[in-house]
């Protein structure tokens, strides 16, 4: 039987769709047995059984997707190894940590709101996105499947991934971490239970915040880019005097963080800490951060001698252009970071976490001094307006071509690496269009209000020349 997916299902990055409208467990057996068969195609003769690790987020709809995804798996004659419920980034570490392991799927609707599922998928070591997803779809349609019969098998690794974890401070004396005190919000995410048991490892003393597993997020939403899911753990850090506090999204791939004086520590300034670490053990490395990110982090790079490297926002992106430069640190305004020079290259945010006590030890002074000595650039928060879903990338050529042809005096350099980023002698300004919404997503970063003022209506100028215009900002 041909199986053919809700138009709106198969994202850049993901599959995510709204539970009982544009996704259900039909989607997801189907899905299984299509991944199932790609695999068992590019394993070959060799490995006629490959396995695919499967773990599931705490969202109430994820454990009847998590069993049809399985039947269709073990159908397309794929073994698959159960690691139950869990953050994202702990079936990342099931995939990377075991030779015997091809693929991994987790089920995760990750920040979206709790109506909301989808699928985030590994193969042969790599992300499976974009085109990867495409012909998912085109297989699945023509019901091109692999037929067999797969065993299941389960896994509780929970403890092996904390103590892994705990190796990134194996370098630092205790004594040094002792006094430590550090705020965690869990967001009722996925990532509690390992940050229960990571927190009670560590040296120093912790509080946390809502660590019970619950997929209707009664406390806020899980999503730390935005800064009002902040204040709880902005008033722990506060009534508690703690020196920093962190925060996870619903599945505990991206990081939120909050210093001691209550400020937000945003992607890219936790990148420029990071990468101040990172640089002291690797001269001359390579340092990647999407095109959302600051000025003030590519500058930081170079002073520290590392080779800044702006690419495509986007995890899968970011994870692949990793791969390819060899570089041992990236990082993406939305809060994904990727270590590869002792970890393993994939987004995790409860070991960026870890990796912030690592810097901040390492370095000699608090997460706070760390945040204190970022440049205070002027910048928008990231705006996101509606755009048909048919003209968003039209409207980005004809705004890259004008740019790029006839940029006119006050632009000085025009990067089209995603989108369009304008340097000016004000600052720079981007513009690109989300691979997973109907969205132009705008950000300008300045010096100066007057100048940042003129960014935008540079931004506004160009809109305006492809009959657009910059609307009423709209969520994730």
């Amino acid at each position: 039987m041909a199986h053919n997916f809700d138009s709106t299902v198969l994202r850049e990055y993901d599959i995510r769709g709204i539970i009982g409208e544009t996704l259900g467990p039909d989607d997801a057996r189907a899905i299984g047995r299509t991944f199932g068969s790609m695999l068992r195609l590019a394993e070959g003769d060799s490995n006629p059984s490959p396995t695919v690790a499967v773990g599931y987020d705490g969202r109430v709809s994820s454990p009847m997707l998590e069993h049809a995804l399985v039947e269709g798996l073990t159908a397309s004659g794929c073994n698959v190894l159960r690691i139950g419920m869990s953050a994202t980034p702990m079936l990342y570490y099931a995939e990377a940590s075991r030779e015997n392991v091809q693929g991994g799927i987790q089920i995760t609707g990750s920040h979206n709101p709790p109506n909301y599922n989808g699928f985030k998928m590994v193969f042969q070591g790599r992300p499976f996105f974009g085109a990867d997803i495409q012909e998912l779809g085109k297989l699945a349609a023509a019901g091109d499947w692999a037929d067999g019969a797969g065993g299941t098998s389960s896994l509780d690794i929970l403890g092996e991934y904390v103590e892994r974890m705990l190796e990134g401070l194996v370098d630092i004396p205790a004594d040094a971490l002792n006094g430590l005190r550090v705020g965690w919000d869990a967001g009722n995410g996925a990532a509690g239970p390992a940050l229960e048991a990571l927190a009670a490892k560590l040296p120093g003393e912790h509080h946390l915040l809502f660590t019970e597993v619950d997929g209707h997020f009664p406390n806020h939403h899980p999503d730390p880019t935005v800064e009002a899911n902040l204040a709880d753990l902005r008033a722990l850090v506060a009534e508690k005097n703690l020196d920093f506090g962190v925060a996870f999204d619903g599945d505990g791939d991206r990081i939120g963080a909050i210093d001691g004086a209550g400020r937000v520590i945003w992607g890219d300034q936790l990148l420029m800490i990071y990468a101040e670490d990172v640089l002291k053990t690797h001269k001359g490395a390579t340092v990647i951060a999407d095109v959302k990110a600051s000025r003030a982090l590519f500058d930081h790079v170079a002073a520290h001698g590392g080779e800044p490297l702006m690419w495509k926002t986007g995890h899968s992106l970011i994870k692949s252009k990793m791969k390819e430069t060899g570089s041992p640190l990236a990082g993406e305004m939305s809060g994904h970071v990727f270590f590869a020079d002792t970890y393993y290259g994939f987004d995790d945010a409860l070991y960026a976490g870890l990796r912030l006590i690592a810097a901040s030890a390492r370095l000699g002074k608090s997460v706070t001094e760390l945040r204190g000595a970022i440049p205070e650039m002027l910048n928008t928060p990231e705006m996101r307006f509606q755009v048909d879903e048919a003209r968003k990338f039209p409207a980005m050529d004809e705004i890259t071509q004008r740019l790029t042809t006839n940029p006119g005096p006050q632009v000085e350099e025009v990067n089209a690496t995603d989108g369009v980023r304008v340097n000016t002698k004000d600052g720079w300004w981007l513009l690109r269009a989300s691979n997973t919404q109907d969205v132009l997503v705008a950000r300008a970063e300045s010096d100066t209000d007057a100048g940042l003022e003129r960014l935008i209506a540079q931004i506004d100028e160009q809109l305006a020349l492809s009959g657009l215009e910059r609307g009423e900002s709209v969520g994730h």
